[in-house]
């Protein structure tokens, strides 16, 4: 059985407790498959603004389900949020709300949202469907009937009465609480721009009995186009002041975001500073758009950063909810990494595979597939022709000049920061790097930089860099780190040719916290098994690179040669304590002395050495020769 805390009800009462508010986002599935991979991009851009879970609808008749389905198992499962999935009786006979029911059981979703559903898309009424339901408290029944307790279930609310009811505002009440008397747990209401009328609605569902949490359902006005047509839909009373302040600056689009915004925000703050209501949280219909509803939640001061559980997102299938360890190598294609293991055949093993299974490190060249096509990588990266090209080029990335890598999903992370200007001097000098972190030895739990985990804690971890180097460069590198007791490390090439001064297989913890009540967790470790299943796909990854440029090109000379020759190796500095220990068999004592805070950039905007690289790069050929030693 899954942990309560998934459900929405669960968090409610939590967020209340702790006195803070709390948002959620809807979306619906596109209809085309660019725009499901835009809508995907979206998600995981807006996750970073700290919903407590997203809502996928579902359209009229289950026209949309498998897309639902597996938006639903998309953000479980790479973008680490819990999802409410819904579900409607429109043109759905009870087999197919069985597999729907399954399936969102089977990728772990625990909320559900009971809707009779629109009427179909053809216009005409609404009819019940043989096989099927009539109505939404039916639907709240047969799931509890099925199910138990193991979903929590809303059903919707509509404070300014239903666009198709008839009967007045007294028979819809009633109606609403047949639908919490089946078993519903909590109400998300319609959208609506009155705060008076939805205050009323409130207190007269209140006297009628109903006493479950309600959720209520706001909309950023996008446009003045989109905001009229919102309302005509759904039959919203809009205040008259609205009207008065949208009308003039109906033609700027901007000036209609920046006003609705204000006008939403301030209904938001009257429904949350409104003690009777007793509302904690707001839910927030996106319309599949990102600006709006950050705008609204800026001016609400509603973005402030949210602390993960963990240093990596975590993944909410059934079977990883309870994954706390993932080795660091795929710390920036995380994604790619959900994938590989997901058929590890023995996961989880109490880490997350079993190197005895014979499914384990198993390549797959979907998890190395790039998401870039040529004239992405002429963008981004440009055509280097040469080694000194590509240093400059990984340099830039470490400088922040580059949105991202072959071999990372994004841009720099906070904490690279504290060692950029040791990055830039490493790649410089002929390190391709591609993952690190920096000491940290008992930054509290909140930290904006490092924190992770419960409050009231402390996190550490090593020093990590891993880096692509030719077979020269690695030579020297090795002898130079004999000298240096604390520090482990593991070199492979494509050939699988391994070197290492570890002494064990076991993992190697670089990542840990410490907080109230709990165990030591480690949550990111390193380990010789698992880097040679990553081995595979980072040089994959180097190929696929290549073969975006055109055959007997420069570029693709030089990265298939690079990527052929060169070594892949991982380097840990066992001792947290010491901030830039791991870089002394790199660089010299003047350059770890040195600010690196305060002193000029080794490269400039547009990718070139400045004066300060004065150590004798090699050449093209020198490179490449030294690459065959």
């Amino acid at each position: 059985m899954a942990d309560a805390s998934s459900k929405i009800t669960t968090k409610i009462e939590r967020a209340k407790a702790e006195g803070r508010t709390w948002w959620s986002f809807e979306y619906f599935p596109p209809r085309t498959p660019q725009g499901l991979q835009n809508l995907y991009d979206r998600i995981e851009r807006m996750a970073k603004l700290g919903p407590e879970f997203v809502d996928i609808t579902w359209n009229a008749g289950g026209r949309t389900s498998d897309l639902t389905v597996s938006l639903v198992r998309t953000v479980h499962a790479y973008f680490g949020l819990e999802t409410c999935m819904h579900i409607t009786c429109t043109n759905m006979p009870r087999s197919k709300i069985d597999v729907a029911l399954q399936e969102a059981k089977q990728y772990g979703c625990r909320n559900l949202l009971a809707l009779r559903g629109d009427p179909p898309a053809n216009g005409s009424a609404w009819e019940p469907t043989a096989a099927g339901f009539s109505h939404a408290y039916e639907l709240v029944e047969y799931i509890r009937e099925k199910y138990g307790d193991y979903f929590t279930i809303a059903v919707a609310g509509f404070p300014e009465g239903h666009p198709e009811e008839v009967d007045g505002m007294e028979i819809e009440i009633q109606r609403l609480k047949a639908k919490v008397d089946a078993g519903a747990d909590f109400i998300f209401t319609q959208m609506f721009y009155n705060f008076d009328i939805f205050a009323e609605w409130v207190l007269r569902i209140r006297q009628a009995g109903i006493t479950v949490p309600i959720v209520p359902g706001v909309m950023p006005i996008q446009n003045y186009g989109g905001f009229t047509r919102a309302v005509a839909r759904f039959r919203s009373k809009v205040p008259q002041y609205f009207h008065d302040a949208l009308d003039p600056i109906k033609e700027d689009d901007e000036a209609v975001r920046k006003v609705g915004t204000q006008l939403v925000g301030d209904m938001c703050r009257k429904i949350l500073d409104t003690k009777q209501l007793d509302i904690h949280g707001l839910h927030i219909y996106t319309m599949n758009l990102e600006r709006g509803s950050r705008m609204l939640l800026e001016y609400l001061g509603l973005t402030q950063p949210v602390n993960p559980p963990l240093p990596w997102k975590p993944s909410l299938t059934p079977k990883r909810r309870e994954e706390r360890i993932r080795p660091i190598f795929w710390a920036n294609r995380s994604k790619s990494y959900i994938h590989r293991t997901e058929n590890w055949d023995e996961f989880p093993n109490g880490r997350w595979g079993d190197a005895r299974s014979p499914a384990y490190g198993d390549v797959d060249t979907h998890g190395a597939q790039l998401r870039f096509t040529s004239e992405d990588a002429l963008s981004l990266w440009g055509t280097p022709e040469s080694v000194q090209d590509l240093r400059n080029l990984f340099a830039r990335f470490c400088a922040g000049d580059l949105t991202c890598l072959p071999w990372s999903d994004a841009p720099v992370a906070k904490e690279t920061k504290v060692i950029d200007r040791m990055l830039i001097q490493l790649n410089q000098r002929g390190y391709l790097t591609i993952n690190s972190q920096p000491p940290v030895n008992g930054a509290r739990s909140d930290d904006p930089v490092h924190g992770w985990g419960p409050k009231n804690g402390y996190v550490y971890q090593k020093a990590y860099l891993e880096f692509f180097v030719s077979p020269l460069m690695l030579d020297e590198l090795l002898s130079r780190i004999e000298k240096h007791p604390q520090i482990t490390y593991h070199a492979v090439n494509n050939q699988g040719d391994m070197r290492t001064n570890t002494t064990s297989d076991a993992p190697n913890a670089v990542t840990w916290g410490c907080f109230p009540h709990s165990e030591v967790q480690q949550p990111t470790i390193v380990e010789s098994i698992s880097f040679l299943a990553w081995k595979d796909e980072a040089y994959e990854i180097g190929r696929n690179w290549a073969n975006l440029y055109p055959e007997g090109s420069k570029t693709r000379q030089l990265l298939s040669q690079v990527f052929d020759t060169y070594f892949l190796v991982n380097v840990v500095h066992n001792d947290f304590k010491q901030d830039l220990a791991i870089f002394e068999p790199f660089l010299s004592s003047s350059e770890l002395s040195d600010d690196h805070h305060k002193a000029t950039p080794l490269v400039n905007g547009s990718g070139k050495p400045t004066e300060h690289d004065t150590d004798g790069i090699s050449s093209l050929s020198a490179s490449l020769q030294a690459t065959t030693v």
